[in-house]
């Protein structure tokens, strides 16, 4: 099994650290404001207050920290500081990328930032596809070069998730209207039905936006927190519950949520099941990277494994005959003996 290099996998678990702590400040850098902070059930919470196109608006830092109050310092002491740690940041990515490890593409990296100034990835909102694949690769220290490249951004999220601040949001069709790439909401088969996808004329690029199906819905159900509508899926409330942070690797690289790489392993079996007969090649490509990352976790992480079937298990048998049937008609090892 090929292996990212150990030097490079220490320099992405530096470039995680300080990404998770300057990721509460990279989206104001360049605004015009002030701080102030609040106090929601004994706990207080740090907020960045700025005048946008739009209005007056509170952008949410976090939790009251010790690293949250030294990136404040430093934001009030002027931005040099704040442009200096960007800089760092694509210094790390840059040598990462020289240790072998190819980045995010352009266009799919420019929208993912783009979102995760907005503020999705604060509310709830969680990369699952194959762009979550690929980051998901990285995280563990192995290249995820040999599989086919999608330009899906697929975004879910579920509106039913506690978050710490009630009143935080993100506005999605905002931030993807302000990359100015062309984008424009796919209508649905009901044009009563709002878009949960945008796609740009003659490209293949597109963003979709997911949420888990309850009891057998099909209609797009509205997401307040990120201002869009998503479609709901089935099995997926299992595949973004508590969600991991990783880096997607850029030119500018950013802070992401994504899946447990057990419970990626462990969806993409279920959905090979769900299937149409038509669509053999992607029920296969659901399988191999379903076996590649099972192939990691035994080797590395198999405690990982063990949780996620048990989570899997206490949703019902129905679950775990899926996963069972897909290993035993693509002929790969269980996960779990």
């Amino acid at each position: 099994m090929e292996r990212i290099g150990g030097e490079t996998m220490v320099l992405y678990g530096d470039l995680l650290e300080r990404l998770a702590a300057f990721e509460a400040v990279r989206s104001i850098a360049s605004l015009p404001g002030e701080f102030t902070a609040k106090v929601i059930k004994d706990h207080i919470y740090h907020y960045f207050q700025t005048m946008l196109p739009g209005g007056r608006r509170q952008i949410y830092l976090g939790p009251d920290s010790e690293e949250i109050r030294r990136l404040i310092k430093a934001r009030q002491g002027g931005g040099e500081e704040v442009r200096a740690d960007e800089r760092m940041l694509q210094r790390l990515a840059a040598q990462i990328m020289a240790g072998g490890v190819l980045p995010v593409q352009a266009d799919m990296a420019r929208i993912i930032v783009r979102l995760a100034d907005s503020g999705v990835f604060r509310v709830g909102g969680v990369l699952v596809g194959t762009v979550a694949f690929k980051i998901l690769g990285t995280h563990l220290g192995v290249p995820r070069e040999g599989f086919s490249q999608t330009q899906d951004v697929d975004l879910a999220s579920d509106d039913r998730i506690a978050i710490a601040v009630p009143d935080l949001k993100a506005d999605v069709p905002a931030a993807i209207e302000s990359l100015r790439m062309g984008f424009f909401p796919v209508p649905r088969l009901s044009l009563k039905e709002p878009s949960t996808s945008y796609a740009i004329r003659g490209k293949t690029l597109r963003v979709d936006l997911l949420t888990p199906a309850r009891r057998g819905a099909t209609a797009p159900v509205f997401i307040r927190r990120l201002n869009a509508a998503a479609a709901p899926l089935k099995y997926l409330d299992y595949l973004i519950e508590e969600p991991i942070s990783a880096v997607m690797l850029a030119g500018s690289p950013c802070l992401v949520k994504i899946p447990q790489p057990a419970r990626f392993a462990m969806h993409k079996l279920i959905v090979s099941q769900e299937r149409d007969p038509t669509v053999a090649a992607k029920k296969k490509k659901d399988v191999q990277q379903a076996n590649s990352l099972l192939a990691v976790l035994r080797e590395d992480r198999p405690g990982d494994i063990r949780l996620a079937w048990d989570a899997l298990a206490k949703r019902g048998s129905i679950w775990t005959k899926k996963v069972k049937a897909a290993c035993k008609e693509a002929e790969i090892p269980m996960p779990v003996a």
